[in-house]
């Protein structure tokens, strides 16, 4: 039987020997690491056996290092493809497997469940009161209830406001190591040169340029903990800029959940995005200046149904293109973030949104020309249309979707990511870059609910956990809490 996480058995000569718990984790490089990190890596009545890994190319190839794993694992972990999973927990003789991705269908969810039960395994989901860490100064965590909602713009609108009152900033970013483990335990960002430094995939750059470009340090990669330490050191405030639609690593001041009326139906419909929405102090609604009236109000609806205290702000992204008179009456290829319209389900993005106005002859579509691993992508999520969405987790698929793009017979690219890929591909054809920022169109704005949560940096500066500043930035302890 199972006593306090150990399986008892009893010997004839009545010596009681105890077998630890036999755990395979589920993930995509990213919060499977965080959760053994922070929960196993140093748990004695459990034993990792195997990671599995699924959505990012060729990342169950690699291992989880004896640098990264602690000394009960000296010789790392395994990661394996997660079509693996019956076979590697009938081999180990597995007793729980843990889920620990995200921005995946309740539907999905209980599909690799019942792949885990019936292998004879427990299947479990870990929830924030064993996985998020404590901050030495207040968190205010940006999340949302699917992967290209608007998380990315409404971390820039944020971190804006709070060094417009005054504070130091600092972006904490959802992982995403697709590198050598060893060498992305804790990653800082204040220049390109740094993105170059440390071999960013397409995905990452798009994630860290836009905090550099407004002169923030950006800190990323496996593990949280050590992340954590050194970007209290140098910040008044954290922000946390979540990934997919995943829950914070870290215990926030203020948490801010952004929903997408372009998928209404899909906050209660999603892991963890529900999560996110049942826990919000405020939910932005995104995209209102492009989305049907009729799903706006289904959001707002579902938003009051689980969480009626949290405050709602309408806000927009509206998008400006860079040279906008180079896309009239042409065919046009368009680019868009990848991870919104792969795993996201998005069928089109701010490209698209902007070729259209901009009076595009035709939107070209690049399936025929696809090539090697973006060929895969096409056939691996069907519901994607006459678009190109921008992969890059390695040098390889890089040059896979740069060869892809100058194949495809068009007059100019609209370029639809967070960042300008001419920085990175060479392009053989004109191209131009739709941006987009938040901007709250209902009251009250993100800047109230900022002013008010937080006092302005001429004031004493205090977290859910007391403690004021020093002369030189440092927290002093103290018996009480003052909020303004």
């Amino acid at each position: 039987m199972k006593v306090s996480g150990y399986f008892e058995s009893v010997l004839c000569k009545g010596v009681t020997i105890v077998k630890k718990v036999k755990v395979i984790i589920m993930g995509a490089a990213g919060r499977d690491f965080h959760n053994f990190n922070v929960y196993f890596r140093n748990n004695d009545e459990y034993e990792v056996v195997a990671f599995t890994a699924t959505q990012i190319p060729g990342i169950e190839k690699r291992a989880y290092p004896a640098e990264l794993a602690g000394p009960n694992y000296p010789k790392g972990i395994s990661i394996y493809p997660e079509e693996e999973l019956p076979e590697l927990i009938k081999k180990y003789d597995v007793d729980q497997v843990i889920f620990a991705y995200s921005d995946v269908s309740y539907e999905y969810v209980m599909h690799k469940s019942s792949i885990v039960l019936a292998n004879g395994a427990d299947f479990r989901l870990m929830g924030p009161s064993s996985t998020m860490l404590e901050a030495k100064v207040p968190v205010v965590s940006i999340c949302a209830v699917r992967t290209g909602s608007g998380k990315s713009q409404t971390s820039r609108k944020v971190s804006k406001v709070l060094r417009k009152m005054g504070f130091k900033v600092v972006v904490v970013r959802h992982p995403m190591p697709y590198g050598d483990l060893r060498k992305q335990v804790c990653e800082r960002f204040v220049s390109y040169e740094d993105l170059d430094k440390y071999e960013c995939t397409i995905e990452e750059r798009e994630e860290y340029e836009p905090h550099i470009n407004n002169g923030i340090v950006v800190y990323a990669g496996v593990d949280y903990e050590k992340i954590l330490r050194a970007a209290e050191k140098e910040a008044d405030i954290i922000i946390w800029d979540g990934g997919n639609n995943d829950t914070s690593f870290y215990k926030s001041d203020l948490h801010i959940v952004v929903a997408d009326p372009h998928r209404p139906g899909h906050e209660l419909a999603y892991h963890p995005g529900e999560t996110n929405l049942r826990m919000a102090d405020v939910v932005v609604i995104n995209k209102v200046d492009t989305a049907d009236p009729m799903n706006i109000e289904t959001v707002r609806k579902n938003i009051k149904a689980v969480n009626p205290k949290a405050t709602i702000i309408e806000a927009a992204s509206p998008i400006t293109v860079d040279n906008p008179s180079i896309v009239k009456g042409k065919k046009v290829l368009v680019i868009e973030d990848g991870p919104t319209l792969t795993h996201g389900n998005m069928a089109y993005g701010a490209g698209t949104i902007a070729a259209k106005k901009l009076g595009a002859s035709e939107i070209v579509d690049p399936r025929p020309y696809a090539v090697g691993s973006i060929r895969a992508t096409f056939d691996k999520y069907g519901h994607l249309g006459p678009l190109l969405p921008a992969m890059g987790y390695d040098e390889a698929q890089i040059g896979e979707l740069e060869e892809t793009i100058n194949k495809t017979p068009c007059d100019v690219v609209v370029i639809g990511t967070p960042i300008d890929l001419r920085k990175v591909l060479r392009l053989g054809k004109p191209a131009t870059r739709a941006r987009y920022e938040l901007q709250e169109i209902s009251k009250p704005y993100l800047e109230d609910i900022l002013a008010q949560r937080f006092p302005r940096r001429s004031r004493i500066l205090v977290s859910r956990y007391g403690g004021k500043r020093d002369v030189k930035g440092k927290l002093v302890p103290c018996t009480c809490q003052v909020f303004g």
